[in-house]
C-alpha cells in the first residue's frame, strides 16, 4: 500500500466538511471488518514510482477512556501537521499506519489494524474506521505490547527489506503495558491456531529489529507524573520513552521525531511551528538529537 500523495488542500477541505460533525458522525460506531487483526497475514510499506524510498510509519493510538481525544484531534486538525512536517523536513515519502488499542482483558476490539497509507483520502478513511471503544480496564495497563506484535510479526516493508532501513512505531497512551499475552488472547484476537504465551519484552525486541520503538506518555490525566506507570516505561524504553505534557502537539511531536532521527535539524524543525508549539514539542523530545541518522537492520539500537 502507500500509494498517492498528500495534499494539504485536499485535508483542509475534509476538515472544512466535518466542522459541525459530531464525534459518533465522524468515527466508526464498532470495529470496522477492514481493521480486524484476525488472520491478517502483513500490512505492506512498498516503494513505488510515487515513492521510490517509503519511510513506514506505524501509530497505535489508544482508543481507552479519554484517550479517543488523540484520534479526534488528528481527524479534526492535526493529520497536516504530521504530514506537512515530515515531508517538509527530508522525509518526501512517508507511509503512515493508523491502528487502535485497547485492554485485551475487558474490550471487545483491543487492537484495530489500518494500512500504510501516503495519500490524504486513504489516510483520512483509516482514521476515521477506528472505533473509539473507551473502554479499559482501570488497571493502570492496555494492550500496547499488541502494537509491537503486529508490527514485528505482520508487517513488510521495503525500506528494512530492501535498504536495510528500520522503520518507526510509536504507541500513544497514559498508561503503562501489559506484561504479556497468552495462548488463549493470541488466538482470539490474531487467529493463531497455535500459541504460547509471550512477553512484552520479547516482543519489544522483535519489534526493534525492523523499527525504531517509541511510547509516547500523555503526562496530563490521571497518571500525570506518576511513577508507577513512568518507572516501568522508563526502565524498558530509556530514551525511546517520550513525556508529552500537550495531548494537542502530539502529531508535530510524531513528525519531529521522525525527521530528526532522519537526519533534519531539530532547531529548523522546531521553528517551523509557533512558539508554544515548539515549546511542548522541545521538552518532549529534550532527548533526540539531529543527524543521528536510521540504523541498519543488524546494527541493534539506535543512539539518540
Amino acid at each position: 500500500m502507500g500509494y498517492g500523495n498528500w495534499s494539504s488542500d485536499a485535508f483542509d477541505s475534509l476538515k472544512g466538511a466535518r466542522r459541525t460533525k459530531s464525534v459518533d458522525e465522524i468515527f466508526s460506531t464498532d470495529m470496522s471488518k477492514d481493521m480486524n487483526p484476525s488472520d491478517v497475514l502483513f500490512r505492506e510499506s512498498r516503494d513505488s514510482v510515487e515513492h521510490p524510498e517509503s519511510v513506514p510509519v506505524i501509530v497505535f493510538l489508544d482508543v481507552t477512556g479519554s484517550m479517543g481525544r488523540i484520534p479526534e484531534i488528528l481527524v479534526r486538525e492535526k493529520l497536516g501537521a504530521l504530514m506537512d512536517t515530515i515531508i517538509k523536513h527530508g522525509v518526501p515519502d512517508p507511509q503512515i499506519l493508523f491502528g487502535a488499542i485497547g485492554d485485551h482483558y475487558t474490550d471487545d476490539s483491543p487492537l484495530q489494524i489500518g494500512q500504510f497509507e501516503s495519500a490524504t483520502k486513504e489516510l483520512d478513511q483509516w482514521l476515521t474506521k477506528i472505533y473509539l471503544e473507551g473502554g479499559g480496564g482501570g488497571q493502570h495497563m492496555e494492550s500496547y505490547l499488541l502494537g509491537w506484535l503486529f508490527a514485528a510479526r505482520h508487517t513488510s516493508t521495503d525500506a528494512f527489506e530492501k535498504r536495510g532501513m528500520k522503520g518507526f512505531l510509536f504507541t500513544i497512551g497514559d498508561e503503562w503495558t501489559w506484561d504479556s499475552l497468552d495462548a488463549d488472547t493470541l488466538k482470539k484476537i490474531m487467529g493463531y491456531k497455535q500459541s504460547e504465551t509471550i512477553t512484552a519484552d520479547a516482543l519489544l525486541r522483535e519489534a526493534q529489529r525492523m523499527y525504531h520503538v517509541f511510547h509516547i506518555h500523555i503526562n496530563e490525566a490521571s497518571y500525570k507524573d506518576d511513577p508507577v506507570v513512568l518507572n516501568p516505561w522508563k526502565a524498558l524504553l530509556k530514551e525511546r520513552l517520550i513525556i508529552l505534557n500537550d495531548h494537542t502537539v502530539i502529531a508535530e511531536t510524531i513528525a519531529t521525531t521522525v525527521a530528526v532521527i532522519n537526519g533534519a535539524d531539530k532547531k529548523e524543525v522546531l521553528a517551523s511551528f509557533d512558539k508554544s508549539v515548539a515549546n511542548s514539542v522541545s521538552t518532549a523530545l529534550a532527548h533526540i538529537h539531529s543527524g543521528t541518522g536510521l540504523s541498519k537492520k543488524n546494527s541493534g539500537v539506535i543512539k539518540l
